[in-house]
């Protein structure tokens, strides 16, 4: 069981962001952030790459292998907490938090309790 966090808007379908670590953001988040929408997290990306080359120019290789793998798990961690800022930021309205196996129906029971 997985916790959502369902979000929902009066013109749009309510959506359900998983509160768990997620693969997809931390292989590869500018794709991530792409699919998304969260422009402010593909930004912050491309600053914290630069800042790992820049780390692997005065510490070398190792160090920048390792920079970049301590971000790309912040941001497998942090990826529902940006989701749930953007959904926030469009104007949707946190409906609950309910356990579920699948984000349908977290929604499904969103819906049930409105």
């Amino acid at each position: 069981m997985t916790l959502y966090s369902v979000y929902a808007r009066q013109d749009r379908t309510p959506s359900a962001v998983a509160d768990r670590f997620s693969w997809f953001a931390a292989l590869l988040p500018p794709v991530y952030a792409l699919a998304h929408g969260l422009w402010l997290l593909l930004a912050g990306w491309v600053l914290a790459v630069a800042a790992v080359v820049a780390l692997g120019w005065f510490g070398g290789g190792d160090v920048a292998f390792w920079a970049y793998v301590l971000v790309a798990m912040l941001i497998g961690f942090e990826a529902g907490a940006f989701h749930r800022r953007a959904l926030r930021h469009r104007g949707f309205q946190h409906a609950g938090d309910y356990f579920a196996t699948e984000p349908d129906l977290a929604i499904g029971e969103a819906l049930k309790r409105k």
